[in-house]
């Protein structure tokens, strides 16, 4: 069973509470958690004692994907009371899964030491997430995060309202910029041998202050005996896809055109053979350099980046392209 403390009338933690006016009344809290093993218990109202500081639990995280939400029962949304900021507390889970690529089938699992190791390592970095990492009393690994104050990277390019020749030619090229110091910023982690392990369009966000992209959630691990880095290089690939198109354009989609281009499986990506990746067979004014970048990542390449800089010795010249446009 978890440690839990039943909050007295004189509890201090309760002093910590109506003195930040917390939105939830004082009378429902229950219980202090200084152990975290069972995440499913602790809810609404409750409070987390971890590394000498006490975070209010609002509810738990959801992920939002496919027009879905699935809530994360093991990151709870919390009030610090000690300060009464806004933190995100990811508490230790243990999962485990296959990654499928093709004919490879590569181990993936969950890992709070890992991202508690990455968190340190770019501590004050703003291309990163922030937070810090306690121990509970039973020796999980708890992560205490900073709001990343901006919108996923993914959500406003399918806000922008233009047609895609537009924005590929006014708009793309910024994007484009910003999304290569993003890669940098993965290179760094991989030059002190730590993976991201879960690059997604919805795992790159873009800052409200400063524009700049900031990566969030570093907890997957995997091991890849081949290229330890070959699932961050498919998850760039997969970004770049999707900021080049604009969105996601599948073979589902093209089926009900019957006056556009052929697409073939040649054309679709090797991790998901539903998407098509020749984006100059549907936007014939995207450059053949950068189409070719993209086609390392098909269904038909038999080469791969292996590497960030290998990605970007590509990629950088044709951002200097569609710059002298």
């Amino acid at each position: 069973m978890p440690e839990s403390v039943p909050l007295p009338e004189n509890e201090s933690v309760r002093a910590l509470v109506k003195r930040f006016n917390s939105p939830v009344s004082i009378h429902s809290y229950g219980e202090v958690y200084s152990d975290t093993t069972e995440f499913m218990n602790i809810t609404y109202g409750d409070v987390i004692a971890v590394g000498g500081r006490h975070f209010l639990v609002l509810g738990d995280e959801r992920e939002r994907r496919f027009g879905m939400e699935d809530p994360k029962f093991w990151v709870k949304r919390c009030l610090e009371l000690e300060t009464g900021g806004y933190r995100i507390l990811k508490l230790e889970f243990q999962e485990g899964f296959d990654q499928h690529i093709g004919p490879l089938t590569i181990p993936c699992r969950r890992s709070a030491a890992k991202e508690a190791r990455i968190l340190r390592l770019v501590a004050g970095d703003g291309r990163f997430m922030q937070g810090e990492s306690f121990h509970d009393a039973r020796g999980n690994v708890v992560r205490v995060l900073q709001r990343v104050d901006g919108r996923r990277l993914d959500l406003n390019v399918e806000d922008i309202r233009a047609n895609h020749r537009t924005y590929f030619h006014e708009i793309y090229p910024d994007i484009l910029e910003r999304f290569i110091r993003a890669c940098r910023a993965i290179h760094f982690l991989h030059e002190h041998g730590e993976t991201h392990g879960d690059i997604r369009r919805d795992h790159l966000y873009e800052l409200h202050d400063t524009g700049e992209y900031c990566w969030i959630d570093f907890d997957y691990g995997y091991e890849a005996t081949e290229n330890p880095f070959g699932l961050d290089l498919f998850g760039l690939g997969n970004i770049l896809c999707f900021i080049t198109g604009k969105g996601v354009h599948t073979t589902q989609d093209r089926a009900r055109d019957e006056d556009g281009p052929l697409i073939t499986e040649a054309d679709c990506a090797l991790f998901f053979r539903h998407r098509i990746v020749n984006l100059r067979k549907l936007f014939p004014y995207v450059p053949e350099a950068l189409n070719r970048v993209l086609m390392h990542y098909s269904a038909e390449s038999e080469v791969y980046y292996e590497t960030v800089p290998e990605l970007l010795a590509d990629l950088e010249p044709c951002l200097e392209v569609l710059r002298r446009k």
